[in-house]
């Protein structure tokens, strides 16, 4: 962290400081840290059906969650995406989508299931007039924060894992979600490039941690190459080995185990 911290640095002072060009070049030279890189935490199909219906839509609290939980993972938001939200960036006709404001300023506009639309109609129509023009709010009617959906996303967590055994033994976050989605799109398409745009990655590097985590793509390349073959034989006992397997002593031995 340090040193990305001071590379970024020495770019700021490319352009403004050309006296010390050499030395800034030297120092955007130092290499990164290797670390280890590990699978992506996702929550398997069943585990997101749980995790769905786990908020009880009979209340003002329930018909919310299930709104939330039903967008940030069918958009695949963050959780600062997904608080962002507001009352004017969702479309309801003709088709139901987001206007979704990602990192860097950019905007990106992402169609939503029919599920999802019913869920995010019912909440509108239990939200309310509240003067915040946030999509979302708390109880006290104020803009959710992040905090605040991490702790109804635990809650559910916790009411889900007593259907599924399964989410018990996982950290499940605010970005378990978006992987969750990340996966199931990439399952669905196989196009790496189509993840990208409706995550709003800024480049397919980025991307490219989902191929390592969807055992579909290593299936189509195994099913695509050609295996080598296998050599067929037949087992033969010597001689020496039928003999010994014909011997009295041991054909008594087998008619009258001790």
């Amino acid at each position: 962290m340090r040193l990305a911290a001071i590379k970024s640095f020495m770019h700021f002072l490319e352009c403004r400081v050309p006296s010390a060009l050499e030395q800034i070049r030297r120092i955007l030279a130092i290499p990164m840290k290797k670390t280890d890189t590990r699978l992506v935490r996702h929550l398997s199909t069943k585990e997101i059906q749980a995790l769905l219906d786990a908020p009880n839509p009979v209340n003002w609290s329930g018909i919310r969650d299930r709104a939330m939980l039903h967008v940030c993972f069918a958009a695949g938001l963050r959780v600062s995406e997904l608080t962002g939200l507001r009352l004017v960036d969702l479309s309801l006709h003709p088709q139901a989508s987001i206007l979704v404001h990602g990192k860097g300023r950019k905007e990106r506009c992402l169609p939503l299931w029919k599920q999802t639309a019913v869920a995010l109609r019912a909440w509108l129509a239990v939200r309310g007039n509240v003067p915040a023009p946030e999509l979302f709010v708390n109880a006290r009617r104020e803009p959710m924060t992040r905090s605040g959906f991490e702790y109804i996303l635990k809650k559910h967590v916790n009411a889900a894992s007593k259907s599924c055994q399964s989410m018990s033994t996982k950290r499940i976050s605010p970005h378990v979600l978006r992987h969750s989605c990340a996966l199931s799109i990439l399952e669905a398409t196989k196009d790496l490039r189509k993840v990208s745009l409706w995550l709003g990655h800024a480049n397919m590097q980025t991307t490219e941690i989902y191929t390592r985590a969807d055992p579909s793509i290593k299936l189509e390349a195994l099913d695509a190459a050609t295996s080598p073959k296998l050599r067929s034989g037949r087992f033969r006992a010597s001689d020496k080995l039928i003999a010994s397997l014909a011997s009295p002593t041991l054909m008594r031995r087998q008619q009258h185990p001790k």
